[in-house]
């Protein structure tokens, strides 16, 4: 469970419905908190009976003056969806949508581990599941990441092309794409190829090529490159 709440009525709202709600009202209260994610502003402040309502679809007799900054409520919410759903203790196997891991989608999107947890820092919803084998641990709904990237498309794009590339794949990347152009290739032509043979994306090769092309001009590619 997470001890970083920076609001502490979060937090106390965490431990009662990790602590007494049912497995199934864990599982609504998941699912309505994960949608409240996707609303907040973090410029706004909240009332906590508001953000306790979206929540649990109850509001609370205690602290209804309560208020919370968006960045806060942001910051906590996404830390509730995370421990309720550890203690509803869910197999990923049993769900009617795929789950990813943070390796998973490493892979999927071409990026570092390191990006993916600064993606989940900025509204990439993740929950606790149970795999194969019996171990937990952090994985995504298919349906987060897909809302994810449609709301942080440019972002997903920009984390992408500066994936790390090690000099060596600069490197080559320049000097395959050197070769090709001279036997007559087109600039799209070059990036497919390349990324095709050193498992990269297209939209990587192309960012890399163009980068190039602007920094040294002289020794330009593709000198009308664009």
């Amino acid at each position: 469970m997470h001890s970083a709440y920076r609001s502490s009525i979060i937090k106390q709202l965490r431990d009662q419905q990790v602590r007494f709600a049912p497995r199934a009202k864990k599982m609504e209260q998941i699912d309505r908190a994960e949608r409240l994610l996707g609303e907040l502003d973090p410029n706004k402040t909240y009332s906590y009976e508001y953000l306790c309502y979206r929540i649990t679809d109850y509001r609370p007799d205690a602290s209804p003056q309560l208020v919370v900054s968006g960045e806060e409520a942001r910051h906590d919410v996404r830390l509730f969806v995370e421990d309720v759903s550890d203690a509803a203790n869910i197999r990923a196997n049993d769900l009617p949508e795929a789950v990813h891991t943070v390796e998973d989608l490493s892979r999927m999107f071409n990026v570092s581990t390191k990006t993916i947890s600064r993606w989940r820092e900025l509204g990439l919803v993740s929950r606790r599941f149970v795999f194969a084998g019996g171990k937990k641990r952090v994985g995504f709904l298919h349906s987060s990441v897909e809302r994810f990237v449609g709301s942080h498309l440019e972002r997903v794009r920009r984390g992408e092309r500066f994936s790390q590339l090690s000099r060596q794949e600069h490197g080559e990347i320049i000097e395959r794409a050197r070769r090709l152009a001279r036997a007559g290739a087109g600039q799209s032509e070059v990036a497919r190829r390349i990324a095709r043979r050193l498992n990269r994306s297209v939209e990587t090769v192309r960012y890399t090529l163009r980068t190039f092309d602007e920094k040294f001009p002289a020794l330009a590619l593709f000198p009308n490159h664009t």
